[in-house]
């Protein structure tokens, strides 16, 4: 049976707290200065083992993100005092944006609305020599999300004769073109399009400065006056393109590629306006594309200092500074794709895509996950659109301008890399110019030196590859891509990819009908040897090997290699684990540790920051040499 609740007087609300005068954010905690700050990390790091750390402190955490570039560990408020002011998006200097899309003034009030940024033109490449399947993929795309069209055509990509068969039935009115394929290709499109209107946005894409650092045949600049009156003619249609992807396939940091783009520009400028063009048409008729890689932040500030420095480039040649504003295409970086784990670049372009979308370009190509395994397939190139849609509809990326702007971080690494690039430029220019440091090899010292500094990092793991020299898979089964068409290698500059060294030495270990092992001698406690042994099995595994563990010497098998794991304290013993290995058939010994544990009778020493390939090359050696 059920009894009414008993009635009870309403509660009166509590009235509200007064208001303070002054709202001190994290007042309640005692001030912290940078001095203070830095004890803190001294300490850490002592404890860490680092007895001899630098002044200021922060510098034994410095990183190298580009040639003569270090990021510190913390940024303030002090580090942009002295920083020219970026300005406002769409105006000089025009770090910040090179222009605002104003949509119509409302209706409803009256007024203008606000400025609002558009996103960005989400353009994907099309290379496929195979017709019917760049047909396919052009519809594909395009009815997605894609909004315009980038053909390689010619060698390594569409036969220029099946131009119009591939842009049958796209409206060109809608979805501007980019063409990759020199004087060939841009004739066919203009002849193909005769009189019609194209949608703003598209580019001939010549580029023979590019095509000399791709080939080191020299570049021929005359008649690009011709190209670009032709060009304009149908509106916002550019006939050349700055490349400067090229320097970084080479393996070119952040500063050689903006350099380079640098005086390959002023080269154009310098070309267009000999042919006759005003200087304000001439920077009209240019297009920029530049490498994201998956370091979001130094490529959103290298977005953001190749726009400050060609409004520099501009000013001093007297364009107009509405014409100042560098059109940018951002690529998402071929150095960095895997071949391996090939999934994982899904993360890494997402993140470019992101960092070039923050960094402010107008238009973004995200390579398909399997661009280095040969030609992708229709899943790839869903998973490639997809990625920008994401961002544009689900993440409103392209609803702020210059998301980035303000912080201390990314305006001291916009200033860094401006600074930096503009003193490799002022060289090139005195080298006599871009034509010329390429001729010279120049450009190709530079870029190889860049890449020599990096290698060194990939090969200690310091730039670690997720998948590949970091927590590899070496059971997985990789998918069938059709290969992509090979291009005729010149005298031009290299192409480099991050993972090759690591993949090459996958190669190797997989050439055996059996894998290859390195047997993982444990000491101690699990608990104290875990660390090393998981450590031991990451670094052996990057290198295509099987690591098979256990205690002590009795699982050796048929192995010759071995690697000992324990902790510090259980390392007296290693010495008598090291002899009852060697005595079991073991050729060469291991011990994860430094090498300043000097323990008697091991071969090598293997702990964070060793050169990772020596080590694979040298075990892999061992190994299939005692095969032979």
């Amino acid at each position: 049976m059920s009894h009414p609740a008993p009635e009870s007087e309403p509660v009166a609300a509590p009235d509200d707290p007064p208001a303070p005068d002054a709202l001190v954010l994290a007042g309640e905690f005692p001030p912290v200065d940078r001095d203070r700050w830095r004890e803190l990390v001294a300490g850490v790091l002592r404890k860490a083992g680092r007895e001899d750390l630098p002044d200021p402190v922060e510098d034994a955490l410095r990183r190298t993100v580009a040639t003569g570039v270090s990021v510190a560990p913390l940024y303030t408020a002090a580090d942009v005092a002295d920083l020219p002011d970026p300005g406002a998006p769409g105006l000089p200097p025009f770090v910040r944006g090179s222009r605002v899309v104003r949509p119509a003034p409302s209706a409803a009030d009256g007024q203008a609305a606000t400025s609002t940024p558009a996103g960005w033109d989400v353009r994907q490449r099309h290379a496929d020599p195979d017709v019917g399947t760049t047909k396919d993929a052009i519809g594909a795309d395009l009815e997605n999300g894609v909004t315009s069209l980038w053909l390689v055509l010619g060698e390594g990509g569409v036969p220029v004769e099946a131009l119009g068969e591939v842009l049958d039935g796209v409206l060109l009115d809608l979805a501007p073109v980019t063409l990759q394929g020199g004087v060939a290709a841009a004739e066919a499109f203009l002849s193909l399009v005769g009189d019609r209107p194209l949608a703003p946005g598209g580019t001939l894409g010549l580029d023979p400065l590019g095509d000399q650092a791709r080939t080191g045949v020299p570049a021929d600049l005359s008649g690009l006056g011709g190209w670009a009156r032709r060009a304009a003619a149908h509106g916002d249609l550019r006939a050349v393109v700055v490349d400067a992807t090229v320097v970084h396939e080479a393996g070119a940091t952040a500063v050689e590629e903006l350099a380079c783009a640098l005086s390959s520009g002023v080269a154009y400028l310098r070309a267009l306006t000999g042919d006759g063009l005003p200087v304000e048409e001439a920077a009209r008729a240019l297009e920029f594309r530049f490498a994201a890689t998956a370091d979001q932040f130094t490529t959103i500030a290298m977005l953001r200092a190749a726009r400050r420095l060609w409004d520099r480039v501009g000013e001093a040649s007297g364009v107009p500074a509405a014409d100042r504003g560098m059109r940018q295409h951002a690529v998402t970086s071929s150095v960095m794709v895997t071949a391996r784990d090939p999934w994982v670049n899904m993360l890494r372009t997402t993140v470019a895509a992101f960092a070039a979308g923050v960094g402010g370009a107008d238009a973004i190509t995200v390579a398909p996950f399997d661009a280095a395994l040969g030609l992708p397939d229709p899943f790839a190139r869903r998973i490639a659109r997809n990625t920008q849609s994401l961002l544009l509809e689900e993440s409103h990326l392209g609803r702020v301008l210059d998301p980035a702007g303000g912080s201390w971080y990314v305006e001291s690494l916009t200033d860094a890399l401006a600074h930096a690039a503009w003193e490799l430029f002022t060289e090139l220019e005195r080298a006599g110019g871009y034509a010329a440091a390429l001729s010279s090899g120049l450009v190709a010292e530079r870029t190889a030196a860049a890449w020599a500094a990096r290698s060194g990092r990939l090969a200690t793991r310091e730039d670690a590859i997720t998948g590949v020299s970091e927590f590899p898979n070496i059971a997985e089964k990789l998918p069938d891509r059709r290969p992509a068409p090979a291009v005729a290698s010149g005298g031009g500059l290299p192409r480099v990819r991050a993972a090759q060294v690591f993949e090459d030495l996958r190669d190797r270990a997989e050439e055996p009908a059996d894998r290859p092992a390195v047997y993982l001698a444990t000491l101690g406690k699990p608990a104290a040897h875990t660390a090393r042994l998981t450590f031991a099995t990451n670094l052996f595994q990057a290198g295509g090997l099987a690591t098979p563990s256990g205690d002590g010497a009795s699982g050796l098998g048929g192995a010759t290699v071995a690697c000992i794991c324990g902790s510090d304290k259980d390392y007296g013993g290693a010495a008598a684990l090291a002899a009852e290995l060697r005595e079991a058939g073991a050729s060469r010994i291991w011990l994860a540790g430094k090498p300043d544990l000097a323990v008697e009778g091991v071969d090598g020493y293997v702990f964070a920051g060793c050169d990772a390939v020596d080590v694979l090359t040298t075990t892999l050696d061992e190994l299939l040499g005692a095969r032979a």
